[in-house]
């Protein structure tokens, strides 16, 4: 089980996992409304290194990012439910449009996005590939995503 973590927390014990020799994998999103798509996501993600950060989109970049309404759920509720989660070491909430900051503090040997970046630009890239990280791509299960399931909330009689 993983924790929520603060940056200097999350960067001190990022410091031990380097000397350690640990193989640090990051990955970030908005994971409002967590279901099996998520923890899919997840698995995978932490299947790659010995350990995974995941940065979490806090509120106002959530609503910035997604549009009113959004999220749904609280950013320390959902840092709180990801926290628990197996595949997670730590959660550290960040308020920024992309995780470059985090990414730059943290220096990951693998950054993981979703399948879907594999047709749009990932913002991250150039940082990434600058200190010699590598990126991997995993595909999302099919039909499993926040906005499907609002959408099928919404249509309910």
């Amino acid at each position: 089980m993983g924790e929520h973590l603060t940056l200097d927390e999350a960067r001190a014990h990022r410091e031990l996992l380097r000397h350690a020799g640990q193989k640090l994998v990051f990955t970030n999103g908005h994971f409002d409304l967590l279901h099996v798509g998520h923890l899919d996501y997840l698995e995978k993600a932490r299947a790659l290194g010995d350990a995974l950060y995941l940065g979490l989109n806090g509120d106002h970049s959530t609503t910035r990012l997604k549009g009113p309404g959004r999220p749904l759920v609280p950013a320390l509720e959902r840092a709180r439910l990801l926290a628990a989660l197996a595949p997670i070491t730590a959660v550290i909430i960040f308020e920024d449009d992309t995780a470059e900051n985090l990414i730059h503090v943290f220096k990951p040997d693998i950054y993981v996005k979703g399948g879907d970046y594999a047709q749009k630009p990932l913002p991250e890239r150039a940082l990434v590939e600058s200190y010699g990280g590598q990126i991997m791509l995993i595909d999302y299960l099919p039909d499993h995503s926040t906005s499907n399931l609002i959408a099928r909330v919404k249509a309910l009689p």
